[in-house]
């Protein structure tokens, strides 16, 4: 397999899985990609250029472990200049210490676990106008392309080189739903009866967070190709939607109360 600086995690991995314990060899920041969910969120958005940043090691560093498993270096495809670092937005600036919640990772991350479910609980507190602070050993980049399908921008500064401040904060069109959940609602008993016998099942209405999106996403690695996902869930997974959009998968969602929604998944 032929790679260069922009070649994403996900693919090498993909082609040959012992590359995992070479890459986690260059950082202990890497340990995350041994978590099933935080692999699944990182490796697919993450280039080798910007894993490279994120591990505090070079581009090369990647190259000269991954050549002796097989890999081929395009020297022609030159890695992406490195953004200056931009003006922090005026909304950080003016927020009082109440508007801003902060939240230190690198403990969590250190022990081994995943920071999801608390990044999520705590976005819960950020409203308009308030920010969400993450501190963590390294940029968070494929939670700010997850998160800014959201409807929140960020804003990364580095105050030491193990010591990097996320800040997140939603834009003015957060309070309106998208419209590929609007339309999601649409046509949801046809698309149901589309699949009749081609059903498979599961109810994440009583696991805690983040598991409701481990166990789905791992239901739908198993999923024939031509049938579809029925979830038995409490809300709408807004943090799922971005991934299933990533893997060209279709959703249609029924909501019943304001604690149960049902979703079909199924690919088109």
């Amino acid at each position: 397999m032929l790679i260069n600086a922009e070649t994403k995690i996900a693919a090498i991995l993909k082609q040959h899985p012992e590359a995992m314990d070479a890459i986690i060899s260059l950082s202990a920041k890497f340990n995350a990609l041994r978590n099933p969910l935080l692999r699944k969120l990182m490796a697919g958005r993450t280039s080798i250029a910007t894993a490279a940043k994120m591990g505090g090691c070079t581009v090369d560093d990647f190259f000269r472990l991954l050549v002796p498993l097989g890999f081929e270096v395009d020297n022609k495809r030159a890695a992406s200049s490195p953004e200056m670092q931009k003006p922090k937005p005026a909304i950080l600036s003016q927020l009082s210490p109440q508007q801003l919640h902060t939240l230190d990772v690198r403990p969590v991350i250190d022990a081994g676990k995943d920071p999801l479910s608390l990044i999520l609980q705590k976005l819960k507190e950020v409203k308009q106008g308030h920010a969400l602070l993450i501190i963590n050993g390294f940029e968070p980049t494929p939670l700010i392309h997850l998160l800014k399908k959201q409807g929140f921008d960020a804003y990364v500064e580095t105050i030491e080189p193990d010591c990097i401040h996320s800040y997140f904060y939603r834009t003015e069109n957060v309070g309106e739903e998208s419209s590929a959940v609007i339309t999601a609602r649409e046509d949801f008993d046809e698309t149901l009866n589309r699949f009749a016998g081609k059903l498979d099942l599961i109810d994440v209405q009583h696991l805690p967070m983040p598991m409701p999106m481990q166990a789905i996403l791992k239901r739908l690695d198993q999923l024939p190709e031509d049938h579809a996902l029925f979830v038995f869930h409490k809300r709408i997974p807004v943090f799922l939607l971005p991934e299933l959009a990533d893997r060209q998968l279709s959703y249609r969602v029924k909501e019943l109360s304001d604690s149960e929604v049902q979703l079909l998944i199924f690919k088109e």
